[in-house]
């Protein structure tokens, strides 16, 4: 078995895992799911973007009664033909299949669109449909910047139409009762909220010169992205790793964890102040195809609230007994969420004093506020998508303006931190997790970022130009996502 081949068993398995941990949960919410049966009522689905995580949407409407999926759409067509053969052996018409969204668009039987493509696809794919009268199931993060998530809101607003966010812990019971006990003031006053996402990954291969498969329309495939050659060997899902394309763990596993710190927090718009450091670092990581961070760590300062959030692709031990997940700091005690659908409560000498878990049926809450039409009846409304996903991009945009700094003007600056009283002990765990994986910090030195100022009224920054800049990106046409007040 190759390295790269031993990567991806890795990381599917991981994958197979998560899911797993959820369905039995979801299955126990079957009954509460009142399906229709009747043909009139069916709902037509067309998914898009189907070889990794769309498989799933592909699972969750063609086990629906009440639900067809119509049409397959994605720009490989070798990847959509197999599913399209394998939706026919399951609900006994084959869809159809485009390699082109605008062509499944035209459609006027359609009723939803669901998405689940590389990233930068993500806005511009929502948007579309719902400008053609679709509603839309947008995966995690709902954008590649900041402004792309605030359009998608206004589009969905505009035009009435349903649009839920793919972080499904907001449908998971466990989660959920640990937010409400977080919230009910059970340990005490929670001001800081610690997501983390110690996610252990591989380097992608070598940079090169790399030619995208025969079967894919590679034009489409870009789509808002600039045209520019493949240089990673593994042509999918590695895309997360270079920043065109995707947003690192920070917007890739890490937006399910962020969007629980917030929630939890009880925090509804973007953070007042943000600051990050990391890097891409260790062997073969220093090296390789991509430019996200494998080791990064994020301060947004909302007033007299912080939330600290914490990416580790190497090897790490767990914290907390918790490897991805969220701890609610509390004067009486913590609450730490251990997957997407359990949780445990400890007191202030971290023994257990409760336990929560259960899970639920993301797709069956969306399919339920398209029957009521009332956006108010999804768990994850779209604007709870933008504001998870664009704290993700704002820790990005401080982190990409990193400079190089030595361990001890890293530990000078942590000393001086003052919007949050851990940056010390954070930045110790930071250190002490890279020499154990052998990190050498004066040959690849940590990227300190910029602390940002950002105002969460009109979401932009302040006096920062360079991460102004980061707010939208330079669309190829047509592929262009609507401005403010264009949508």
């Amino acid at each position: 078995m190759t390295t790269r081949t031993r990567r991806r068993f890795l990381e599917d398995s991981l994958m197979a895992a998560a899911a797993a941990a959820i369905a039995p949960a979801a299955m126990a919410t079957a009954a509460e799911d009142k399906q229709s049966s009747s043909p009139s009522e069916k709902l037509a689905v067309a998914v898009v973007g189907v070889r990794g995580r769309g498989n799933s949407h592909i699972g969750a409407f063609v086990n629906r009664k009440d639900t067809e999926i119509t049409i397959i759409c994605d720009a490989d067509k070798a990847v959509g033909e197999k599913r399209a053969d394998e939706i026919a052996k399951k609900q006994g018409r084959r869809p159809k299949f485009v390699q082109d969204l605008r062509e499944a668009l035209e459609d006027k039987s359609l009723d939803i669109v669901s998405i689940a493509t590389p990233n930068y696809w993500h806005a511009l794919g929502a948007i579309w449909s719902i400008q053609a009268g679709k509603d839309v199931y947008v995966e995690k993060p709902v954008s590649h910047n900041v402004s792309e998530g605030r359009r998608i809101v206004e589009a969905a607003r505009k035009y009435k139409k349903i649009c839920q966010t793919g972080t499904q812990c907001r449908s998971m019971k466990g989660t959920i009762d640990a937010i409400e006990y977080v919230q009910s003031g059970k340990i005490g006053e929670v001001k800081l909220a610690r997501g983390l996402c110690h996610r252990l990954r591989r380097p992608i291969g070598k940079p090169g010169n790399y030619p995208p498969p025969k079967s894919v329309d590679y034009s489409l495939y870009l789509g808002p992205a600039q045209m520019a050659p493949v240089t990673r060997p593994q042509f999918h899902y590695d895309w997360h790793w270079q920043s065109p394309y995707g947003n690192g763990d920070l917007g890739n596993q890490g937006i399910h964890q962020m969007d629980i710190a917030r929630w939890g927090l009880g925090l509804d718009q973007l953070s007042n102040r943000v600051v990050s450091y990391g890097g891409r670092l260790g062997k073969g990581w220093d090296c390789d195809a991509g430019d996200t961070a494998n080791t990064n760590v994020t301060i947004h300062e909302f007033g007299d609230k912080t939330l600290v959030f914490e990416v580790r692709n190497m090897k790490t031990p767990k914290f907390l007994d918790s490897h991805v997940g969220v701890i609610f700091y509390g004067t009486e005690g913590y609450v730490v969420t251990q997957s997407y659908s359990n949780a445990v409560v400890l007191d202030k000498d971290q023994k257990v004093v409760k336990k929560f878990n259960g899970g639920g049926d993301h797709f069956a809450n969306f399919i339920k506020a398209v029957r009521s039409r009332k956006h108010t009846d999804l768990t994850a409304d779209i604007l709870e998508g933008h504001l998870s996903s664009a704290l993700c991009h704002t820790g990005n945009a401080s982190y990409y303006q990193g400079k190089k700094t030595s361990v001890a003007d890293m530990k000078k600056w942590a000393n001086a931190y003052q919007g949050d009283e851990n940056a010390v002990d954070t930045l110790d765990r930071t250190l002490a997790y890279l020499a154990d994986n052998k990190v050498d910090l004066k040959k690849t030195p940590l990227a300190l970022g910029p602390q940002l100022t950002f105002n969460p009224k009109d979401e932009t920054f302040v006096d920062n130009e360079v991460a102004s800049q980061t707010l939208t990106r330079n669309y190829r046409k047509p592929f262009v996502v609507p401005k403010a007040g264009e949508v």
